[in-house]
Parts: structure tokens; C-alpha cells; sequence
């Protein structure tokens, strides 16, 4: 079984560059604000959730694994 993975997005960083939607319109939407937001937080971990939070201009979206709540993205420096 493979990881589960929560995903956030700090909506007072999020300047709705839609890039998240461009790598992961399966995953992330944007509101009527054009605030990014996860279609569902708890998720399967894959690598178009990751390339979307690694694309964000703004690193606006937090993914931590849903058991532990180890942080995927950002890393930590």
C-alpha cells in the first residue's frame, strides 16, 4: 500500500498563477477568488501533486504524509 499524503495551500501566500491546475487538474481547482485549493485534502501520494507544489511560484502548497505528518514539500532547509 502506498503512502497517503495530505495537501494544503496557504491561501494568503496562493497569488492564483493556476500552475498547480496546469500539472494536477485531477487534484488542486480554483475557487471563484482564483485561490488554489485541494480537491481532496487526504490523497494518494504521486508525482503530479508533487510537480504542482514544486511548480507553484510561490511554494504556497504544504504536503505532509497523512499518517506521521512528516513533511514532503516544501523541505525542510
Amino acid at each position: 500500500m502506498g503512502d497517503r499524503w495530505h495537501v494544503e495551500v496557504d491561501r494568503s501566500v496562493c497569488i492564483g498563477s493556476g500552475m498547480c491546475v496546469n500539472h494536477a487538474p485531477a487534484a488542486f481547482e480554483l475557487d471563484s477568488a482564483r485561490q488554489s485549493q485541494p480537491r481532496e485534502p487526504d490523497t494518494d501520494a504521486g508525482e503530479q501533486v508533487l510537480a504542482a507544489a514544486e511548480g507553484c511560484p510561490v511554494e504556497a502548497i504544504l504536503i505532509t504524509l497523512l499518517a506521521s505528518g512528516e513533511t514532503v514539500f516544501p523541505p525542510e532547509d
